[in-house]
This record gives structure tokens, C-alpha cells and sequence, in this order.
């Protein structure tokens, strides 16, 4: 009977878990997209990220995904308006944003987001200024961050 009860248990957390995640990611993209987002799915792809965590470990972390976040868009900004963009440009970016991430005692959290939006914004082709894609995925994690901790405090995840 317990064998049982225990594999229904699993069954519930998964089905809630899978439901709460599918939901935030939903909301995140209809967010995102009110707001006129181009690349709305950064913010679903973010509040996927957001859900795997309890309230408490995205709480922690979040303001540094965010920091990290504005570091990347900022550099790779400034380094295609400033330089040409290439594969060294590029490994310099991520060796500087590794610097700046420790040096302002962020996390490797930070310093990933940091370097995937570097990585966007200096990587993908766009008709855009690199500034204005470097906003618009600042925009987009962010939205992406706050969704996945609302839903979290507002439904937080079943006990393990």
C-alpha cells in the first residue's frame, strides 16, 4: 500500500510541476509579447529556468541572473558599435564578463546569463542596433525572471 501511495504521490508532484511550468512559461510569453518583445520566447525560455528552482533558490539567484543579463547586453553593445565583431571579439567578451562577474561577486549564474545574452547580441544577424537587441533581451529575461517568481510565490512547487 505504501509503494503505491508514494507512486501516486510522485505522479501528483509531477502533474502539478509539469502544470505550474507549462502555465508560467505561457504567461511569460503572453507578458513578453504584450509588451511588443521581438524575441518574446527569451522570456519563456527564462521562466523555464526559473520554474526548476523553489521560490528560495530563484529568489537568490534572480537579482544576479538580471545583473548578468545587463552586463552581456551592455559589452556586446558597446563591442559591436565600438569593434568589428568576430570569433576573438566574442572570447574576449566572455573573458572580460567573467572578470567583471567575479570582481562584482556575482555568481556563474550571472556570469551564464551574462554570456548568452553577450553571445546574442553579438552572434545573431540582426537588421537592429546591437543596442536596441541588447535592450529588448534585457527586457525579455527580465520579464521572463519575474513571471517565473510570481507563479512560483503564488504556487510554489509540492513537497519532495
Amino acid at each position: 500500500m505504501t509503494v503505491h501511495h508514494a507512486g501516486w504521490k510522485n505522479t501528483q508532484r509531477t502533474l502539478s510541476h509539469a502544470l505550474r511550468t507549462s502555465l508560467a512559461a505561457m504567461l511569460s510569453l503572453i507578458v513578453a509579447r504584450q509588451f511588443g518583445l521581438p524575441e518574446s520566447y527569451w522570456a519563456a525560455i527564462t521562466t523555464l529556468v526559473i520554474m526548476q528552482s523553489t521560490l528560495g533558490a530563484a529568489l537568490t539567484v534572480s537579482g544576479q541572473r538580471i545583473l548578468g543579463t545587463a552586463f552581456g547586453a551592455v559589452l556586446g553593445a558597446i563591442m559591436v558599435r565600438v569593434l568589428h565583431p568576430g570569433i576573438l571579439l566574442f572570447g574576449l567578451g566572455v573573458f572580460i564578463l567573467g572578470i567583471v562577474c567575479d570582481i562584482c561577486r556575482l555568481d556563474r549564474a550571472a556570469y551564464r546569463f551574462a554570456s548568452i545574452t553577450l553571445a546574442i547580441v553579438m552572434l545573431i544577424n540582426s537588421t537592429r542596433p546591437a543596442w536596441i537587441v541588447g535592450i529588448h533581451r534585457f527586457f525579455e529575461v527580465a520579464t521572463g525572471i519575474v513571471v517565473g517568481l510570481v507563479v512560483t510565490s503564488v504556487w510554489p512547487a509540492a513537497e519532495e
